[in-house]
């Protein structure tokens, strides 16, 4: 059959196959919307059913700009001695069957769907072949094959030139998913068991946020009941890249999942009102802080001096002080939260009358026990040794009061650091105090030292590398019995307050045994871009492995000293998404540069832009916000000035490593060529690359 013949009859088929899936597909959902809540047996089951066929409706909807499969893998089938059969699996991202119940698409995340993404020559996992699919706006355009059983001397691993397409295609709006393209490392990754608490160490562009979602979608795939049970939770740096990568689990059929920021998992403390010079927020967040805080609230279990008396009836029960001291001891010893040993303390007095009662020959039983527990004098005596505290009153007074600080923290805080941590104006009460980030997740730490949190299935943080010791334990005690995929870069880092290393990060969320892999492959950022940008890791990070770009594109790597508006002629011309990253300090200048220039813009970070944020053209980016966003073209302006912009040079140069790596396809550096308008960390213009000046 001649080859033109071939591949117009294949690419028929695929399309019909592709147009009966979503019929089928149409089928599921009409099958949903027929299902009537009314015969449920009471008003509490018909809500919980409308939910749960809600939510089905939502999973089965269909995007005719989506296609419904990406890959297909053909594997031989049958009875050892018989001819072999092949069975075709198309691979998709969600499950769809015909009306016998026969898969038309597989879930990408089912078992039969691993070797699509791991298969090789060398190790072909039982598959003839696979196919990869191109698409154009919902439509199925062209197909290309690998054949995995040519394993001759001269066979090689083929280039995919869909593949490369897919990676390559420009970027628009919000965050997509990678399931078309998941690698080999990264799918390791992706569907490590859900008992593993795993670190994906990444440098920019290999993948590592978008590892860390479809790990979480894998999850709730793999074990349903238990996760959609417990919660999953998605933790990101700001609301921003929560904003950015919204659409991506839902994409893949996945809705469950909750997101929050660190500030909005600690907001139930109270408001957040008020920034922190870095030194003080950089003390709390301290590990050490998690002693002082321990101590604080436990100094409130006072000491037994008098002896308890209990009337009941015509006798006087009495505990003497020592017994009712050592009932204290055996409860603070037993590993309790605060609350709980208070609750308990009553109780544990009353078993001490019940004895002497017994010894006297009475028979109390339980309802004498708690009678006993819950009359005045107990209650009264229990309350004045084991106080019922609150966390804002518990931080204010520590905050304010030197002489408690300075007991709390005695060999543990320096009298410079104390000095440090105490208001220079306390609030009038607890209501009254303007509380930081730092200070919200330190009421998060006594909160749980009072009542233990509660915990959930799983967890995923990205940029984990910017979070404190007390941030990073109050992730895990969100996850004390479960697990959690954290992600993040050490070159990456830009708080004062940042992990010096991974292991110290798993120590601090209570997960030491926890496995930190690393990605070095980088798919995103061009070859070019990533090399002038690995130039600052022996500043920065001297110990991890320089990123290595896959692509075949070595990416565009402009230097210019023209004007902001200036070096955006030319990328505003091409297709994709712009990024403009500014120093902080240079948002209000540049605002009204654009402005004047007539450039529409939507700025990252402004709530006003919540809607359009990602879908603008053009986004104005602050280099803080800069970090996990990505763009077709990027333009970094000033990069001295986005250095000097932090509170350290290291801290700066971090930051200016995360803008120069935000680019997919070409970088524009706007700086004067001069000395000194280049960090010298850079080392200047790289040779090969021709630097076009503007007057």
């Amino acid at each position: 059959m001649p080859i033109d013949t071939y591949v117009h009859d294949e690419l028929d088929a695929e399309r019909a196959h592709l147009a009966a899936s979503r019929q089928d597909l149409a089928r599921m959902r009409q099958k949903v919307e027929s299902l009537d809540s009314s015969d449920a047996g009471n008003w509490v089951s018909a809500e919980i059913l409308d939910a749960t066929l809600a939510q089905r409706l939502e999973q089965l909807a269909d995007d005719p700009d989506v296609p419904l499969f990406f890959g297909r893998i053909d594997r031989a089938a049958g009875e050892p001695g018989a001819e072999p059969r092949i069975e075709h699996f198309h691979i998709g991202r969600r499950h769809v069957s015909d009306s016998a119940g026969d898969p038309m698409v597989v879930d990408w995340r089912a078992p039969v769907s691993v070797p699509f993404y791991r298969a090789s020559r060398t190790e072909p996992m039982g598959l003839a072949r696979r196919r990869r699919y191109g698409f154009s706006h919902g439509e199925l355009t062209a197909f290309e094959d690998e054949s995995l059983t040519d394993t001759g001397a001269g066979a090689a691993e083929e280039h995919s030139a869909i593949l490369e397409a897919e990676i390559e295609r420009p970027r628009v709006g919000p965050m997509r998913d990678i399931v078309a393209t998941i690698q080999p490392e990264q799918d390791v990754l992706v569907r490590a068991d859900l008992s593993q608490t795993i670190v994906v160490q990444g440098a920019p562009g290999t993948g590592k946020t978008a590892v860390g979602l479809h790990r979480a979608a894998y999850l709730l795939y793999a074990h349903r009941d238990q996760l959609t049970r417990r919660g999953v939770l998605i933790v990101g740096p700001n609301a921003s890249f929560l904003r950015y990568i919204r659409d991506v689990l839902p994409a893949l059929g996945e809705i469950e999942a909750k997101q929050a920021t660190i500030a909005e998992l600690v907001a139930s403390h109270g408001a957040l009102r008020a920034d922190e010079p870095a030194p003080a927020a950089t003390l709390k967040g301290d590990v050490r802080m998690a002693e002082v805080l321990r101590r604080a609230v436990w100094s409130h279990v006072g000491e037994p001096t008098e002896t308890l008396v209990v009337p009941r009836g015509s006798r006087r029960w009495r505990v003497p002080a020592y017994e009712a001291r050592e009932a204290l001891e055996g409860l603070r010893g037993n590993d309790l939260r605060y609350a709980a040993g208070r609750a308990l303390l009553p109780r544990t007095l009353a078993h001490r009358v019940l004895v002497q009662m017994e010894r006297s020959g009475d028979s109390p039983d339980d309802r004498v026990h708690d009678a006993v527990a819950r009359a005045k004098p107990v209650k009264d005596y229990a309350a004045a040794l084991w106080p019922d505290l609150k966390p804002a009153k518990v931080l204010v007074r520590l905050l304010s009061d030197a002489a408690w600080l300075a007991e709390v923290a005695d060999g543990v805080l320096t009298e410079a650091e104390q000095a440090l941590l105490l208001w220079e104006k306390p609030p009038r009460s607890a209501g009254a105090a303007r509380w930081s980030l730092a200070d919200l997740v330190l009421l998060d730490e006594i909160a749980d030292l009072l009542d233990r949190t509660p915990s959930v299935a799983h967890i995923v943080a990205d940029e984990a590398q910017d979070l404190s010791a007390m941030m990073l334990r109050a992730l895990g005690r969100r996850s004390t019995t479960g697990s959690l995929t954290i992600l993040g870069d050490l070159a990456q880092a830009t708080t004062p307050w940042a992990s010096s290393s991974w292991a110290d990060a798993l120590a601090h969320l209570g997960k030491p045994d926890g496995h930190v892999e690393q990605l070095t492959r980088g798919f995103r950022v061009p070859a070019d871009v990533i090399a002038y940008a690995a130039r600052l890791l022996p500043h920065i990070a001297p110990d991890l492995e320089p990123p290595v770009a896959v692509r075949r594109a070595r990416g565009d790597l402009t230097f210019t000293a023209s004007s902001v508006v200036e070096a955006l002629a030319d990328v505003l011309e091409r297709p994709g998404s712009v990024g403009l990253i500014v120093p902080d300090a240079a948002l209000a200048a540049v605002r009204a540069e654009l402005t004047a220039a007539g450039l529409a813009y939507a700025e990252i970070g402004m709530e006003a832009d919540e809607e359009t944020e990602f879908d603008a053209h053009l986004d104005l980016v602050p280099a803080s916000l800069a970090k996990g966003l990505e763009f077709d073209h990027v333009v970094v302006s000033d990069p001295t000035a986005i250095v000097a912009g932090e509170s350290d040079r290291s801290t700066g140069l971090r930051r200016l490593y995360v803008c120069l790596t935000r680019a997919v396809t070409s970088l524009v550096v706007r700086a004067e060529l001069t000395e000194g308008g280049l960090p010298e960390e850079l080392g200047g213009v790289p040779e090969r690359v021709d630097a076009k000046v503007s007057a």
